[in-house]
C-alpha cells in the first residue's frame, strides 16, 4: 500500500525530494519542511501527482 510520492518546494516549485507514504492511513497530502539547495535554507514541500 506504500506509494511513491514527489515532493515540490512550495517557494520555487522545484521538485527536490522523493518519498513514500501509507495510502491508508495519509490520505491526504503531506507536507514537510526540507532543504531547498537553490534557496539555501529550509521551505516548505508539498506532495504533488
Amino acid at each position: 500500500m506504500r506509494v511513491q510520492v514527489t515532493l515540490a518546494c512550495t517557494e520555487t516549485g522545484d521538485r527536490n525530494y522523493i518519498t513514500s507514504k501509507n495510502k491508508r492511513k495519509n490520505t491526504d497530502r503531506i507536507e514537510l519542511k526540507k532543504y531547498s539547495p537553490r534557496l539555501k535554507r529550509h521551505t516548505l514541500h508539498r506532495e504533488t501527482k
